[in-house]
C-alpha cells in the first residue's frame, strides 16, 4: 500500500485547489493511503476529506517531523514548494515530486505586464506535479466537505431569504483585492434580490453598515459563521458574487454560478473558478487597459499608485445585470 503525502501549507483557497489532486490519487493510485500536511491552522479544510487517511497540522516549533519521518511515505506531492516544505522532505527522504510555481513569470508578469504564463489552470498544473505517479484529471473539479453539524439551517436566516439569495463576499485576504466600501454600497443598493453578506469578523463592521441599506432585503453574515457555516451558506445560494478569494472557490467546488470581481490579480495568473467540464455560468470582471495591473500576484494594502481604477472603475451596472441573467435561470 502506497503512502502519499501531500504538501500545501495555505491558504484557504490553494488548498481547496488541491482537492482535485487529492481525489484523484486516492481513486486512481491502487490502495493509496493519501495523508496532508498545513498549517495547523488549515487543518479543519481537509479534514472532512474522505479520500484524505489523515491530515498533519504543522506547528512553529516543527517537532512535527519527527513524527512525520516514522509514517515511512513513499512519496511526497509538494504543492507548496518553498524552503519549508524543502525542509520536510529533506526530512522524510521520500521520492519527492514538487510544484512548479512559475515565480519567475509571475514577476515578468507583475513587474513588466510581460505575460509568459500557460494558459493552464492551477489546478492542471497541481495534477501535472502527480502524473509521475499515474494521476491524471478526472475533470469533475473542487471537492469541499461540510461536517453535518456545520451545515446552517436555512431558518437561521430571515424568511425573506429562505425562496433564494444571492451571496456576496465583501471581504479579501487584502484590500486591493477587493471593492472599497463605496463601491459595495452601490452594488447592494442595485441589486434587487435577497442578500447574503459573507466574510469574517475582520468585514463584521463593513458588513453592518451594508445591511443598513436595507435590512429587510440584506443579511449580515459576517463573523457570525465559522467557515464551514459560511461554506454551507454559499452551498445554499442562488449566485455568488465575490472577489478572488477562498470562498470563490468554495463556491465553485459547489457548482454555484460565480460572478468574480478582479482588483489588483488576475485569472491569467490560473486562479479563476474551477468547475472542471461542469458547465455551469459564470462572469468574470475586471477593468481593461490599466497599465499597473497586476500589480501584485498577491495583494497590498492599498493601492501602491494611489488610484485603485482596477476597483473604483468596476463596473455596477453590468455586475447586476450579470446577477439579473444568471439569477433567472437557477
Amino acid at each position: 500500500m502506497p503512502k502519499i503525502l501531500i504538501i500545501r501549507f495555505s491558504s484557504i483557497g490553494d488548498i481547496v485547489l488541491t482537492t482535485p489532486v487529492i481525489r484523484c490519487i486516492k481513486m486512481q493510485v491502487p490502495n493509496a493511503e493519501v495523508h496532508f500536511l498545513t498549517k495547523q491552522s488549515f487543518v479543519s479544510i481537509i479534514a472532512p476529506n474522505p479520500y484524505v487517511s489523515k491530515v498533519w497540522g504543522l506547528g512553529s516549533d516543527w517537532s512535527l517531523l519527527e513524527t512525520l519521518k516514522q509514517e515511512a511515505f513513499d512519496v511526497v506531492i509538494d504543492l507548496h514548494h518553498n524552503l519549508r516544505t524543502l525542509k520536510v522532505k529533506r526530512a522524510l527522504k521520500a521520492k519527492a515530486y514538487s510544484f512548479n510555481k512559475l515565480n519567475v513569470e509571475k514577476w515578468l508578469l507583475t513587474n513588466f505586464k510581460i505575460n509568459r504564463l500557460p494558459a493552464i489552470h492551477i489546478v492542471d498544473r497541481y495534477l501535472a506535479t502527480a502524473e509521475a505517479i499515474g494521476v491524471s484529471n478526472d475533470m469533475q473539479g473542487l471537492d469541499y466537505f461540510i461536517p453535518d453539524e456545520a451545515k446552517v439551517s436555512i431558518d437561521k436566516l430571515p424568511a425573506t431569504h429562505h425562496n433564494g439569495y444571492v451571496g456576496l463576499v465583501i471581504g479579501a485576504a487584502l484590500a486591493t483585492k477587493q471593492l472599497p466600501l463605496s463601491k459595495l454600497e452601490a452594488l447592494c443598493a442595485a441589486i434587487e434580490q435577497p442578500i447574503v453578506l459573507l466574510g469574517g469578523p475582520e468585514d463584521a463592521v463593513n458588513g453592518q453598515l451594508l445591511a443598513d441599506i436595507n435590512q429587510e432585503k440584506i443579511f449580515n453574515a459576517c463573523g457570525k459563521f465559522k467557515l464551514h457555516e459560511s461554506a454551507s451558506l454559499v452551498q445554499q445560494a442562488k449566485v455568488i458574487v465575490t472577489h478572488d478569494t477562498g470562498l470563490m472557490h468554495i463556491a465553485a467546488a459547489f457548482k454555484k454560478p460565480i460572478i468574480s470581481i478582479w482588483g489588483n490579480t488576475v485569472p491569467a495568473f490560473g486562479m479563476g473558478p474551477y468547475y472542471g467540464n461542469a458547465e455551469v455560468a459564470n462572469a468574470l470582471f475586471e477593468v481593461p487597459d490599466i497599465n499597473c495591473r497586476p500589480c501584485s500576484k498577491i495583494g497590498y494594502k492599498q493601492c501602491p499608485k494611489g488610484h485603485f481604477k482596477c476597483m473604483q472603475l468596476q463596473p455596477v451596472e453590468a455586475i447586476v445585470a450579470s446577477v439579473n441573467k444568471i439569477w433567472k435561470h437557477v
